[in-house]
């Protein structure tokens, strides 16, 4: 679909292969089932919604996708563990498969073992169209053009910020996520079909050129690289850029601030392409 910039759209998602369902008992959306009937993408990586062309959006311009609220869209979801994959990926060598029954109302997920897991739902995958010049891309590492970022910070109320690329940004989003732990260890999370509110405004003349997200407290800054110690040293550096414009300070003094207040996480461990994300609370460089 196409929208102007500034407009709100609704968004549902599904997540999951045949192999994937509950059984018996739960609800199934049933675009879920046509998607398995028509036949899964042999690409490997997540079932997208999208694209969203928004208009006026050019190269070089920024997408701020607001975040507006988040909900469930079905009384279940799943993990699994496989052999060669997550960040152990020698140490469990028999795949092990998991539904996790949701109450929606009440926002927990129920583990095997009992234990009520508080449910925090966000997308794994925000991201406009790459550069065209990447040709077809999988979805599952996380680039300049957001995708699978797994960043359990980008809740309802947050914002995330997007370089854009081609014409029209072209937004989709998916990979439902209840809950995720910082690392996101063994491949998934809690993968689930979610609904999503947003708000897409196309922001020209920014100086930005790689994702950054903001909670109403914090500013995030993001790094993904196949190594974590690039990751870091990427989150840093624009950090260190976003505290010394934002507070009118000099780069030695952001630096020094980002070491004093400034909180490194990982973001996740297992897209080939890791992720490290640096938090600041605004409170602390924010100028009246």
């Amino acid at each position: 679909m196409t929208i102007d910039s500034g407009d709100e759209l609704t968004i549902n998602t599904i997540s999951g292969g045949p192999q994937n369902l509950p059984g018996a008992g739960y609800y199934v959306p049933p675009e879920l089932l046509e998607l398995h009937a028509a036949g899964v993408p042999k690409v490997p990586g997540h079932l997208l919604t999208g694209p969203v062309a928004v208009v006026g959006a050019m190269p070089g311009d920024v997408l701020q996708v607001d975040i507006l609220d988040v909900t469930l869209r079905q009384d279940w979801g799943f993990n699994f563990i496989r052999p060669l994959s997550g960040t152990l990926p020698q140490d469990f060598q028999t795949p092990h498969h998991t539904i996790i029954p949701l109450d929606v109302g009440r926002r927990v997920g129920t583990m095997p073992w009992g234990l009520e897991l508080d449910l925090a739902p966000f997308f794994g995958v925000m991201a406009v169209a790459p550069p065209p010049a990447w040709g077809r891309i999988s979805t599952i590492e996380p680039r300049i053009h957001g995708g699978n970022l797994d960043n359990k910070e980008l809740v309802a109320g947050t914002t995330l910020f997007l370089p854009i690329f081609t014409e029209g940004a072209l937004f989709s989003c998916g990979d439902g996520h209840g809950a995720q732990g910082d690392g996101e260890v063994c491949v998934t999370a809690i993968e689930t079909a979610l609904q999503g509110r947003f708000r897409l405004t196309v922001l020209k003349n920014l100086d930005l050129t790689y994702p950054q997200a903001e909670t109403p407290t914090h500013y995030i800054t993001m790094g993904m690289a196949p190594s974590l110690d690039v990751c870091v040293e990427m989150a840093l550096r624009n950090m260190i850029k976003l505290v010394s414009q934002r507070a009118g300070i000099s780069a030695e003094n952001a630096y020094m601030l980002c070491s004093l207040a400034g909180d490194l996480r990982i973001t996740q461990t297992v897209n080939r392409e890791k992720g490290v994300h640096m938090m600041m609370a605004k409170h602390l460089i924010d100028l009246a």
